[in-house]
């Protein structure tokens, strides 16, 4: 992830970030999990691409709820 400008988070190892013009892509691992957010969906359908590339995955769309937590958004 490094390599590819994200950046690791040095309060948790487990979460990257870059950032792109005036926003932020995130990326949270957990074992087999990923979460990925953020406002550019460019940046983050090419971060997709990057990884499918390198990983078998699969993309369940919008996260409606990881590690048992709901995930709720705002549309704003």
């Amino acid at each position: 992830m490094q390599r590819n400008g994200y950046f690791r988070c040095n309060a948790d190892h487990c979460c990257y970030f870059k950032k792109v013009k005036s926003s932020f892509i995130i990326l949270l691992l957990y074992v087999d999990d990923m979460l990925v957010a953020g406002a550019n969906l460019e940046e983050i359908n090419n971060l997709k691409k990057q990884l499918s590339s390198e990983f078998e995955m699969k993309d369940f769309g919008a996260a409606k709820q990881i590690l048992g937590m709901r995930i709720s958004k705002d549309e704003q």
